[in-house]
């Protein structure tokens, strides 16, 4: 299975259960998340790292930022849903996030 075939029900359960502070959308084809921050310098920071890390991956959000808060959402478009480059890119901007 390659990352952008698209994942079964389950498996999506799965990786949502390690995937910290991700929610699966309603419609069930994307995962959703929200980061809050201290002051815009600091989400236009987290958003600049985030798209760098997207762009080396071939992988890209679906995201808005107003002032502090930046809405981010994840779904491979070419699949029709959730893949494990989802989940990849959700593990690496927790990571960025954190840390």
């Amino acid at each position: 299975m390659t990352g952008r075939a698209k994942l079964s029900p389950d498996a999506i359960e799965e990786a949502l259960a390690s995937a910290d502070g991700w929610a699966l959308a309603e419609d069930g084809t994307s995962i959703r998340r929200t980061f809050t921050f201290r002051n815009f310098s600091e989400a236009f920071a987290f958003m600049t790292r985030v798209a760098l890390a997207a762009e080396k991956m071939d992988h890209h959000p679906d995201w808005s930022n107003v002032y502090k808060t930046v809405e981010v959402a994840l779904n491979t478009h070419d699949a029709g849903g959730l893949t494990r480059l989802d989940f990849e890119l959700a593990g690496r901007i927790n990571r960025i996030f954190g840390g």
